[in-house]
């Protein structure tokens, strides 16, 4: 089946025309006293929460590269300088690169996201990088064309290659996005609408369940009704995104001058590689903070819980399993030693000497099934199980890989484009030579599940 792709340019744009859209009906709404709010709008402020590689990351370090003109210097752009990517790859992966164990810089050269509205408004104007560098500066001329006050858009830009709990940890991100929304409502006299696109949807997820433990129970949603009046999750991955495991699994080079391969290598090595991988619908995992404070158990692996809907119907709410992995029959099943029984569950025939498939639905995904299936055949996919063990399973806070509830926000519009074929499953082929990879394409719209449903 043809793979058919709409450009990442033109989906973005639409869904930020539609959230301009939105931004004057709430224009309009607040004029006449809207819900939760009334007064002068012009009090509101406007914070984004980018996706993912969409902030600018610059060296925090000097670094020569050999048999390159061009070097690394502090606050030199990092992601993306194309220039530097071509001349001076191995140089540009030093500081891309993190340990895929414990997410700390390269011990030659170290990035920093940029701060700031430029940190997301232009990330690396031209022809190969149009898309991810010059979406929210139009966004922005766009809010100013609506009346919106230059200083009332407020960026929170953060490290898109660290997990939820490190951007924490080194960066002190959710206590700074806290302290972004307090600045903004003491700045201008009004709540804030929050614009969350991809990934950034999944980092403000996190960011309210970590203001849980950081606000009194009983002020927690008076916090949000006074700090937060719209929530506007354009392009939100609620139940995750295949795309996520071919990156994983075979590389996805988003059209940059560089190999799968090592992009594949790139990707592995982010803690956020994981974040929005594929899960059920009807599965949850205990909450690690809470048994702990409770019964005094704060590690190990906090195990899915899934309710008779999981097992009842297939594909755990999606449309279809989410990996198919076809093995030739020359390797047979010893290819995959350590699932002779998930195999004898999936395998689709194995008679006169056809290939053997198996199947990972989105379940067996989140939980690891499908890496630990293959790592004795891929050890790169240990660096993964080891982040979704420890990074996500084991968080103190959420287990982002679970479904949302809807947050206790007064005003949530879901923003997503339509009409547009989905990846929704993969397909992996492998033989004693090399590893191809092709995406299945559904040919009927499929669109994601709604928080307000």
């Amino acid at each position: 089946m043809r793979e058919v792709r709409k450009p990442f340019l033109v989906s973005i744009l639409f869904n930020l025309i539609v959230t301009c859209f939105l931004v004057e009906t709430l224009h309009t709404s607040f004029v006449n006293g809207g819900e939760g709010f009334s007064g002068d709008y012009s009090k509101l402020s406007g914070i984004i929460i980018p996706g993912y590689a969409s902030t600018q990351l610059r060296a925090w370090s000097i670094l020569d590269c050999p048999y390159s003109p061009l070097d690394f210097n502090p606050l030199d752009s990092v992601w993306l300088d194309t220039t530097k990517l071509l001349s001076a790859v191995n140089c540009w992966l030093k500081c891309m690169l993190l340990d895929p164990y414990n997410q700390t810089d390269h011990p030659e050269c170290k990035s920093r996201p940029d701060s700031g509205l430029s940190a997301i408004t232009e990330i690396d104007p031209g022809y190969i990088t149009g898309p991810l560098s010059s979406v929210w500066k139009e966004w922005v001329k766009w809010c100013i064309q609506f009346g919106v006050e230059a200083n009332a858009i407020l960026a929170a830009p953060y490290d898109w290659r660290l997990s939820a709990s490190m951007l924490e940890e080194r960066d002190l991100y959710f206590h700074k996005l806290k302290l972004t929304f307090e600045t903004a409502l003491r700045l201008r006299g009004g709540p804030s609408l929050v614009f969350a696109h991809s990934l950034g949807n999944n980092v403000f997820r996190y960011f309210l369940e970590w203001l849980k433990l950081e606000i009194a129970p009983k002020k927690y949603v008076q916090w949000l009704d006074d700090h937060i009046h719209a929530y506007f999750a354009v392009g939100a991955p609620l139940l995750g995104s295949s795309q996520t495991v071919k990156g994983a699994l075979s590389g996805e080079t988003f059209g940059l001058p560089v190999s799968e391969g090592t992009v594949r290598l790139l990707f592995n090595s982010f803690g956020s590689s994981v974040w929005m991988m594929p899960f059920s619908k009807y599965c949850r995992t205990d909450n690690v903070y809470w048994k702990h404070f409770f019964e005094g158990r704060g590690t190990g692996n906090h195990k899915y819980h899934c309710d008779d809907m999981e097992y009842r119907f297939n594909y755990s709410g999606w449309p279809t399993n989410i990996v198919n992995i076809e093995i030739p029959s020359t390797r047979g099943i010893d290819a995959y030693p350590s699932i002779t029984e998930v195999a004898q569950q999936n395998v689709s025939s194995r008679e006169c000497g056809l290939p053997t498939q198996l199947s990972f639905s989105a379940r067996e995904v989140s939980d690891g099934t499908l890496f630990r299936a293959i790592k004795e055949y891929d050890p790169d996919t240990e660096k993964l199980l080891y982040q979704l063990e420890k990074l996500y399973h084991d968080d103190a806070v959420l287990n982002p890989l679970t479904p949302w509830d809807r947050p206790p926000l007064k005003n949530i519009f879901c923003i997503y484009g339509i009409d547009s074929k989905t990846e929704v499953c993969c397909l992996l082929k492998n033989d004693d030579t090399s590893r191809t990879f092709n995406l299945i394409n559904i040919l009927t719209t499929f669109v994601f599940f709604s928080l307000l449903s």
